[in-house]
């Protein structure tokens, strides 16, 4: 399912697992992908959140509030949600097919899928914060 990912969307895959697991979920969501792609700073989601007029700041805190804590207890593997299947679904239609997935293409994906927390996250940032960019 990853194989076409650049190293740099592979590591934001693997930061999105390691808040799954900081937050003790048993599942990697769309949540943690957008929370690994806050906490990585990749040039291409840096400038699109710009354009977006997104404030860093409260996405951070908004995702950081709507992940919460899971129940505290070891699981064995961590599950890839549907709508994260999607993001990525969506994001390989988006990509050219000799290109690599890059984070901006998991960010846009994001958008374009619409549903759950993280896009309206983004949706709200840009709603609330537009006069801080101009």
């Amino acid at each position: 399912m990853f194989t076409r990912f650049s190293s740099s969307a592979k590591r934001a895959l693997r930061a999105a697992e390691q808040a799954s697991r900081n937050h003790n979920h048993y599942y990697v969501g769309v949540e943690h992908l957008l929370f690994a792609l806050l906490e990585e700073h990749d040039p291409g989601v840096e400038s699109r959140l710009s354009e977006m007029h997104a404030d860093r700041n409260f996405l951070q805190l908004e995702v950081r509030r709507a992940l919460g804590t899971g129940e505290d207890r070891l699981w064995d593997g961590i599950l890839i949600t549907p709508r994260v299947r999607r993001v990525v679904r969506i994001a390989e239609e988006g990509t050219a097919p000799d290109a690599e997935i890059d984070p901006l293409a998991l960010l846009d994906a994001i958008r374009s899928e619409g549903g759950g927390i993280a896009a309206e996250l983004l949706r709200r940032s840009a709603e609330t914060y537009p006069a801080k960019h101009r």
